[in-house]
């Protein structure tokens, strides 16, 4: 953690993390970890000066606490202003954008209704005659089945099982969140999603379907969404767009789109090794498909 000081009194700090990659340290956010960037105290009213110089200074003194890491990464938190871009961007970090969709909260769940797109209440009402969604107490019966709908599509789960296992047991004991889930009329379980929230925003963290499944399943547990973001007084943040589909999929809900800087720091000998080692992947690929392609002329 980099803390900046005001006497006794933090007004600025940067959470990291620090691992070993071969020669280098490196830093990215842990798994299913969000957001990190830097977390700055508002100056005084009778400070003198705007509030941006004073966020750019105290992001620039964060900035100088960093260990010299081969490659640094992480995504900001929406709340991360263009002053503390500013002073990455000024440090010599690569500044990008990424986005993300946000519902308000405080609107009545018919002005929410109406914002949706037609199609997108069309497949929630038809989803809602066939599913019946319900949440879901059983930590192992979220993560089973995100598994299994991985291992269908021959993916592995990125963040780890024991990792999400432990991190959704802890939300659930906390009371920090939710998982709901929508359940066909046989009663199989064919998609669920995994809430959490804090005082100002609900975020639509991990979601898995069957493969079999309709689309409308995830659907209706969106609205389910944003009815208990709305019961909470939340905003409900969709926590990132990586893909056109996917936006394209999100946008029928209304939200609209908040900007999320990256920022990324990489040295000159870790990016060349890197470098190096892709060519050498891109090589042996090469290499397969040309003996192949042989092969299936020799025959």
């Amino acid at each position: 953690m980099a803390v900046v000081k005001t006497g006794n009194e933090v007004i600025g700090e940067m959470p990291y993390t620090a691992t070993k990659r071969g020669l280098w340290q490196v830093s990215y956010l842990p798994p299913l970890t969000r957001t990190l960037g830097p977390v700055i105290t508002r100056q005084p009213a009778d400070a003198g000066g705007p509030e941006w110089v004073h966020r750019l200074d105290v992001t620039r003194e964060l900035i100088a606490q960093l260990p010299r890491f081969g490659h640094f990464q992480q995504i900001a938190d929406p709340l991360v202003s263009e002053a503390e871009a500013a002073a990455f961007a000024l440090g010599g970090f690569k500044v990008s954008v990424q986005f993300t969709l946000k519902l308000p909260a405080g609107l009545d769940e018919e002005t929410v209704w109406r914002r949706l797109r037609w199609n997108t209440r069309n497949r929630i009402r038809r989803s809602s005659e066939r599913f019946v969604v319900k949440e879901i107490a059983d930590v192992d019966a979220f993560v089973n089945l995100y598994d299994s709908n991985l291992s269908a599509r021959e993916l592995d789960n990125v963040y780890g099982s024991t990792i999400m296992r432990r991190l959704l047991t802890e939300v659930l004991r906390r009371e920090a969140g939710a998982i709901i889930g929508s359940f066909d009329s046989d009663g199989s379980l064919t998609a669920a999603t995994a809430l959490v929230w804090d005082r100002a925003n609900l975020y639509y963290i991990l979601t898995t379907r069957k493969a079999t499944a309709h689309s409308g399943a995830v659907a209706l547990l969106i609205w389910q969404a944003i009815k208990i973001a709305r019961e909470r007084n939340l905003e409900l943040d969709f926590d990132g767009v990586s893909t056109a589909g996917i936006l394209q999929f999100l946008s029928g809900f209304g939200g609209h789109l908040v900007r999320r800087y990256v920022f990324e720091y990489m040295r000159a000998d870790f990016a060349l090794i890197r470098s190096v080692r892709a060519c050498s992947r891109e090589l042996v690929k090469l290499a397969r498909r040309n003996d192949a392609e042989k092969s299936a002329q020799a025959e």
